[in-house]
C-alpha cells in the first residue's frame, strides 16, 4: 500500500516539519515532502491540524491490562501488546523482576519463542531488571532471590531467549559486578544500575566498566548529598542514560527539572508499569507482592512503598509538556528515539525516517492520542 499522510506537524528524525506530506510505502516510511507538491495522482490521508509523532518505545515495563510478563503466559503477552497500542507504544521491552533462575529461564524461553508471533506493539527484546540487586533499596524486588552477578547465568538465559536480552540491571556494589558488566557489555547486553546503595565511586566504576543506564533515576538508589553524591550524583555526573518515571508520584517536579537541565539529551521516559496499568483501582500482584492501586499510584500493601506504576507512556509525554519542563518535540524524543538508543534498538524503531517501519502516532494539537499506526496500518483509534 502506497499513500501520503498530510498533517500540520511532523516530528521526524531530521527535525520538526511544518505542513506537508509523509510518504508511507509497503509499511515503511518514505520521503517527507514540503507543502504543495504535485501529488494529484497519489492517495492522500488528510489528518488536518494533527501532529504526526514517532511510535513510542517503552524500555521498562512489567505489564498492562491485568497481565504481567512474569506470568509467562502467551495470551497475557498478547493482551499487553494489544493494550499498549492505546498508550501510543509501538515497541517495548517486556521487563522481568528478581526471581529464581528457573522462573527467569521460563520467561526468557517464552519470549524467545513467541515474541515475533505476537501482534500489537512490537516486542523488541527483553529487559532483565535484576536479580543482582541489594536489599537497601529493594522496592518491589524480592530480596529472597537477590544474588551476585553471574555471567554464566546470563549466557544461559540468553540462550533460552534466543539472543533477545537487550538490557540487565544490577547493583554495582555486589561482588563481581564490575567483571560481569564488562562481560555483559562485550556480549552486546546493556548494563543498567539500580536498586542499589552504591557509593558515587562504586557507581562510577561500573560506568567506567561499561554500564550506561540508571534505572528509574532517583528511585531505588542512594541519594545525592554534597559530601556523598551516591548513585544519584553519579547519574548526573556521568554520560549514562537516565530513566525517569514522570507520573507525578515517583519524582518531584523540581527533581525532574534539575535532571532535564543537566542531561535532557540522555533522559529516557519509562513507565515501570505493572499489570494494573489500564485497569480500575484495587488490589493487584507485582511478582509475588500484593499491590494496592489508589489515586494513580501503585503501592505495596505491606509497607506502602511505590511498586512500579500505572503510568502510560503517552501520559508521561503529555505530563512533561503540561508541566512546562520541555518542548513537545523533546518530550516525544525522550519517549521514542532516546529509549531506543539506550537499549541498542534505534536501528529498528524510535524515529520517523526513510526506510524504517511506519510506526507512528496521530496526535491532536491539544496532545490527545487519536490514532496509532504499526507498519503503516491503523491499529488503534480513539
Amino acid at each position: 500500500m502506497h499513500y501520503y499522510v498530510k498533517a500540520q506537524t511532523f516530528l521526524t528524525k531530521s527535525g520538526v516539519k511544518t505542513g506537508g506530506y509523509l510518504e508511507i510505502k509497503d509499511g515503511k516510511f518514505g520521503r517527507y515532502l514540503p507543502p504543495e507538491p504535485d501529488l494529484s495522482a497519489a492517495t492522500i490521508i488528510d489528518k488536518k491540524d494533527a501532529i504526526i509523532a514517532p511510535g513510542l518505545v517503552d524500555t521498562h515495563i512489567h505489564g498492562y491490562a491485568g497481565h504481567d510478563v512474569m506470568d509467562a503466559d502467551p495470551a497475557g503477552l498478547a493482551e499487553i501488546s494489544q493494550g499498549l497500542l492505546s498508550c501510543g507504544v509501538t515497541s517495548y521491552l517486556p521487563t522481568t523482576l528478581t526471581a529464581p533462575p528457573q522462573k527467569l529461564a521460563q520467561v526468557c524461553q517464552l519470549l524467545g519463542e513467541k515474541a515475533y508471533e505476537i501482534s500489537g506493539a512490537k516486542i523488541q527484546g527483553i529487559y532483565l531488571e535484576g536479580p543482582y540487586f541489594t536489599t537497601e533499596h529493594k522496592g518491589a524486588q524480592n530480596p529472597a532471590y537477590m544474588r551476585d552477578a553471574d555471567f554464566v547465568e546470563l549466557e544461559r538465559l540468553q540462550a533460552y531467549a534466543k539472543g533477545m536480552i537487550k538490557k540487565i540491571a544490577l547493583a554495582p556494589e555486589r561482588p563481581g559486578a564490575l567483571a560481569f558488566t564488562k562481560q555483559a557489555v562485550k556480549s552486546g547486553v546493556k548494563v543498567c544500575l539500580g536498586h542499589s546503595n552504591a557509593t558515587y565511586k562504586e557507581a562510577m566504576a561500573a560506568v567506567d566498566a561499561g554500564a550506561d543506564i540508571f534505572v528509574h533515576t532517583y528511585n531505588g538508589m542512594s541519594g545525592l548529598n554534597h559530601r556523598a553524591p551516591g548513585m544519584v550524583g553519579a547519574a548526573f555526573a556521568s554520560d549514562a542514560y537516565t530513566e525517569l518515571i514522570c507520573d507525578g508520584h515517583h519524582v518531584h517536579l523540581g527533581a525532574i527539572s534539575a535532571l532535564l537541565k543537566a542531561k535532557k539529551e540522555k533522559t529516557v521516559l519509562v513507565t515501570d508499569c505493572m499489570q494494573a496499568g489500564g485497569m480500575p483501582e484495587g488490589e493487584y500482584m507485582l511478582g509475588e507482592f500484593l499491590v494496592e492501586v489508589k489515586d494513580g499510584a501503585a503501592r505495596l500493601k505491606d509497607g506502602g512503598s511505590l511498586a512500579g506504576s500505572v503510568l502510560e507512556l503517552f501520559t508521561a509525554v503529555k505530563n512533561l509538556v503540561d508541566w512546562g519542563l520541555c518542548s513537545l518535540s523533546e518530550a516525544f524524543e525522550m519517549a521514542s528515539e532516546l529509549p531506543a538508543k539506550s537499549a541498542g534498538i534505534a536501528d529498528v524503531c524510535g524515529s520517523i525516517q526513510n526506510g524504517r517501519d511506519a510506526d507512528f502516532l496521530v496526535v491532536s494539537p491539544t496532545l490527545e492520542l487519536k490514532e496509532t499506526y504499526v507498519d503503516g496500518q491503523s491499529v488503534y483509534q480513539r
